[in-house]
Order: structure tokens, then sequence, then C-alpha cells
């Protein structure tokens, strides 16, 4: 059975030091399975594939505030952020879906 949905703020890059996207989603998994399909957008054009960071929250509401602080942030902000949780840049994503 499928998880319950948690809105969840994401980082996605291409490699360490990298283009940085910062999004907002309530299915983390399958969004950030749509950032690695590369499909079209920024994804595609910046080859964002890799999950770095991510943060849970309890409701939509407080998730879209928080992206829209980070984004607000410097670069230097999403890469501390990054690198406290993540200092080698490793893709999430396996982790996350358990693989």
């Amino acid at each position: 059975m499928r998880q319950e949905k948690q809105p969840a703020v994401y980082i996605m890059t291409n490699r360490k030091d990298g283009v940085l996207y910062t999004g907002v989603t309530s299915d983390l998994i399958a969004r950030a399975w749509q950032h690695r399909q590369k499909q079209s957008g920024f994804s595609a054009r910046y080859r964002c594939d890799k999950l770095v960071w991510f943060e849970l929250h309890g409701d939509m509401y407080a998730a879209i505030t928080r992206e829209k602080q980070i984004k607000a942030g410097s670069r230097a902000k999403k890469v501390a952020l990054i690198e406290v949780e993540n200092p080698e840049w490793r893709d999430l994503f396996p982790e996350l879906t358990g693989g």
C-alpha cells in the first residue's frame, strides 16, 4: 500500500556545487522521480536529477511558506542547508524509496 502523501520542500541538483532547484510538493517520491526523468523544463535543461535535501511538513501551507523562505535566501544559505545533513551531496532518492 502506498504511503499517505506528505508536504515537503526539496532541493535538486545536477552535481555537487552545481545548479540548484528548490521546490514544494505533496508527494516527494513522485516529484523527485519526475525530475529524474528529465522530460521537460528546468530539470531537463539543467539535468537536475539528484535529490540532495528535503524537509517534511505537516501541511501544505507550512511547506509553501518554507519554500518561499528558502527561495528568497542566498545560494550560500541553500548550500549550507544541504551540507548540514548531506555534506557529500549524495542523491537521497534511493534512500527515500528504499532502493
